[in-house]
């Protein structure tokens, strides 16, 4: 298949070398234009660890050029570009081209849904409650693949086509997804924010030292004990809005192929298997200025909506908004008009299988 990439870092560039590698063919569009000017005209992409090769995958000279070509679209970009990502693409998006966000953020599927809305477009949009798999940029032409993940959440909006969304997502990357009922299960699946949020805030004289620290080494039992009491957080929002979600644990050991132990024996494991990666070296991360605002602060909003205290979670917001001088709730673009604590829970399930309430 024709798959258009809308991203140019660390994950797009493994996931346009994972999709090359089964058959099919990519093309990477660069919303800056900066991150694809050594690829194509013969330069190719190289690859190594899980996915070890060179690749050459097709580069967009424009979005619409991009959407005009692809069978399907991948978003594979922060959350930070996802609104400018969103509207940049919808006036191209034709009806029922197959849009899949990897991975989903902040409701980022309800954004897209209603801006296709307002132009009288339908398509399908598949949201993945993380990356098929992780990876580090090593430069322009290069990328690194940690890990290709063996289980994947996933759902679709609206939740009918959810059968069709799950079998193009395992045409495309392989039999590894799981289809979940709702964005909020897939939203709430994303265990990443709360991780950062504890690895960040307990590492972040190393991060803007810049020094090289290895991140599965550093995740003491001191960094797990943080991020398993902020899980049972999560897991509490997910229970009362009556939604199933793995633990962090479940989700390492699927992500790595490890038994359950706690979350700082898995880290452990990982780093002596030669599984961990390095660390962020600037406090500029996306551990933060991503997952604050499109990751902790929707948790936040949930949990108000459901009735659990996230304690953690906020605390945790407010520490990293004083260390960094500035207010991450007011940095996220995607929940504009979106008033979760209002809606109730049930029509806050309607809206995230249908996209209406």
């Amino acid at each position: 298949m024709r798959v258009s990439i809308v991203g140019a870092g660390a994950i797009a560039f493994g996931m346009a070398a994972l999709l090359e590698a089964a058959g099919h063919e990519a093309m990477l569009w660069s919303p800056s234009g900066q991150r694809t000017q050594e690829l194509g005209g013969g330069r190719t992409l190289t690859a190594t660890g899980a996915i070890s090769g060179s690749f050459a995958p097709h580069v967009a000279p424009s979005c619409a050029q991009a959407m005009a070509w692809a069978q399907v679209v991948v978003f594979a970009l922060p959350a930070t570009g996802h609104r400018f990502a969103f509207d940049t693409c919808v006036p191209h998006v034709r009806p029922g081209l197959p849009l899949i966000i990897s991975s989903h953020l902040s409701f980022g599927a309800l954004y897209l849904n209603r801006q296709l809305s307002s132009r009288g477009i339908s398509a399908p949009i598949i949201a993945l409650a993380s990356t098929v798999c992780t990876a580090r940029q090593r430069s322009s032409t290069a990328v690194h693949v940690g890990t290709i993940r063996s289980r994947v959440d996933m759902a679709t909006l609206p939740a009918r086509s959810g059968e069709a969304g799950h079998q193009l997502c395992t045409e495309l990357f392989g039999d590894r997804f799981t289809r979940r009922d709702g964005l909020l299960t897939v939203s709430l699946g994303n265990v990443n924010p709360q991780n950062h949020l504890a690895i960040a805030l307990l590492n972040l004289t190393r991060m803007e030292h810049a020094q090289a620290w290895n991140q599965a080494e550093n995740v003491t039992p001191a960094v797990g004990r943080l991020i398993e009491s902020l899980d049972a957080e999560r897991l509490a929002i997910a229970g009362a809005l009556g939604v199933q979600v793995k633990s962090v644990q479940e989700h390492i050991a699927q992500s790595y192929q490890l038994s359950q132990a706690s979350v700082a024996q898995m880290n452990q494991e990982r780093y002596r298997q030669g599984l961990g990666v390095m660390g962020p070296t600037t406090a500029e991360s996306r551990y933060v200025l991503e997952d604050v605002p499109f990751g902790l602060v929707p948790t936040v909003r949930l949990g108000r909506a459901a009735g659990v205290e996230t304690r953690l979670h906020e605390a945790g917001v407010a520490l990293l908004c004083a260390a960094y001088g500035r207010d991450f709730t007011k940095e996220n673009d995607l929940l504009v008009g979106l008033d979760l604590e209002q809606l109730g829970v049930e029509a806050l399930r309607r809206l995230a299988r249908d996209g209406y309430c």
